[in-house]
């Protein structure tokens, strides 16, 4: 009770303190001042099947409609922090580093001030950890078992490594306390960059945004025309007198958000229309499920922009004109566009890919034949790769549902329960110096915050798999519904 009292009060100063900086959720620049910049539009709440911490809609919400403006003096820059002409000169020794690592290195010093620094309000409130890639051990990320995720979070884990230590000599210039000069603190204030920034055209490493980064993650939809009803409101917003067609042609920047020159503001915008109460969300962009592993921490059961990819063939690649990323498996296992296209060129003969890639190119047929074989090989290589992986969908299934009761509290597996899945937990715990006993089942008293963490983890990287084997089956299955067809036609 005493911590959530405590969360409370810091997001209740949090709010408090945007307030006094200027942050609102009210589309008047000249509203009345207020002891929280909330509750005009928007409100704090848990969406715990959402996302957890967000931002609800505090009345009925149109599409296009202003829900929060923060001024340029509020956001977190590297420009906004660095005023200090020795520390600036000091970063000016260090040109070497990249436009990341130098915000990174001003968060640090930011927090080394702690409640001196007049960002304090809103520091005090950044998550503890993250579930980034970066973030992954060694047995977390082998638990992914595919070989592109696995890299994908290899790659991650050494490039902050590697960025840490290209900046530990200024990290030291700047005189920090001993603790934030390790790399964990580096891990936590990378993370917090790479999880929450949001762009502006001054800085290529972006800005932190108190009280905007608070809005959770939805994927792009399909443009939608406004309707006429909404024209107003997002015109109003917009300080613009629009036709329909004008406000339709800026659709994009409506229901999203970005810096605003003409009111030197980072304004958010209403992508749709929200009930009150609903969850108010924001898109940061187009991404697969992994890539929103890697930068903000998070999977979407339902991503309509995962992709699912499989080893091809070497000569393939070099008769596609296609990128590489089109050439992927739709999570309905539907083969895109491009890797359908590329298939049916490879799979016919040389001497005839001249005259059939009018076909190919408009995504018809080469013949019935050709087809067949598209599909056979596809078939065959989503069998073979989900054959090649250790664990099977069923299985994957089991460990997550054995996480799941471990994260609500049960505490006790019955390795019965676990079945083919046993092997897999013994593994993972023993990593943690947790050892099974040769009993019939396994105690864990009062689980530490590391292996709560650690299972927080290791569930994501299950779950992905778990997708990635899903999707291929699926696209087994679609391949051959396709192949009876064709064959009784």
């Amino acid at each position: 009770m005493a911590g959530e009292k405590q969360t409370l009060d810091g997001i209740e100063a949090l709010l408090s303190w945007a307030a006094q900086i200027g942050i609102s959720d009210s589309s008047s620049p000249n509203s009345s001042p207020s002891s929280s910049c909330l509750g005009h539009s928007l409100f704090i709440s848990d969406f715990p099947d959402a996302g957890g911490r967000g931002l609800g809609a505090a009345r009925e919400l149109r599409r296009g409609e202003m829900v929060l403006r923060v001024p340029k003096a509020a956001l977190f820059t590297t420009e906004s922090v660095i005023s200090d002409p020795e520390i600036a000169s000091l970063m000016e020794r260090h040109k070497h580093l990249s436009p990341i690592q130098r915000l990174i290195v001003c968060l640090l010093m930011e927090v080394n001030k702690g409640r001196s620094s007049k960002w304090y309000p809103y520091l005090s409130q950044l998550p503890r950890d993250y579930t980034t890639l970066s973030n992954f051990t060694v047995p977390e990320i082998k638990a992914f078992q595919v070989e592109d995720a696995i890299w994908a979070a290899e790659k991650a884990v050494e490039k902050t490594k590697s960025d840490w230590r290209g900046s530990l000599a200024l990290l030291n210039e700047l005189e920090l306390k001993p603790q934030l000069l390790n790399f964990k603190s580096w891990l936590w204030a990378s993370q917090t960059v790479s999880s929450r920034t949001l762009h502006v055209s001054w800085d290529e490493a972006g800005c932190l945004c108190p009280v905007g980064d608070l809005f959770n993650y939805d994927a792009p939809e399909e443009p939608v025309l406004l309707e006429h009803d909404e024209v107003g409101v997002a015109s109003k917003s917009c300080s613009l007198n629009c036709s329909v067609d004008a406000v339709n042609a800026s659709n994009e920047r409506l229901t999203d958000g970005g810096y605003e020159e003409s009111s030197s503001s980072y304004c958010f915008y209403a992508r749709r229309r929200y009930k009150q109460g609903r969850q108010v969300l924001l898109s940061y962009g187009t991404y697969t499920n992994l890539e929103l592993l890697e930068h903000y921490g998070f999977l979407l059961p339902e991503n309509p922009n995962e992709k699912a990819f499989i080893k091809l063939e070497p000569d393939l690649y070099k008769i596609t004109s296609y990128d590489i990323e089109s050439l992927y498996i739709q999570p309905d296992g539907i083969p895109s566009f491009a890797l359908l296209c590329a298939l049916r060129l490879w799979s016919t003969p040389v001497s005839c890919r001249k005259n059939c890639m009018h076909l190919v190119l408009s995504g018809s047929q080469v013949s019935v034949q050709n087809e067949l074989q598209v599909l056979n090989w596809l078939a065959k290589r989503c069998y073979e790769t989900l054959q090649d992986l250790p664990t099977t969908i069923k299985v994957d299934k089991i460990v997550v549902n054995g996480i799941d009761a471990l994260q609500r509290g049960k505490a006790r597996i019955d390795f019965r329960d676990l079945g083919p899945a046993l092997e897999e937990f013994k593994k993972f715990f023993e990593e943690l110096n947790l050892k099974f006993e040769n009993s019939e089942s396994f105690v864990i008293d009062m689980m530490p915050i590391r292996i709560r963490k650690s299972l927080e983890r290791w569930r994501l990287a299950v779950e992905w798999r778990l997708a990635y084997k899903s999707v291929l089956f699926k696209c087994f299955c679609y391949c051959k519904e396709q192949i009876d067809e064709l064959s009784w036609s």
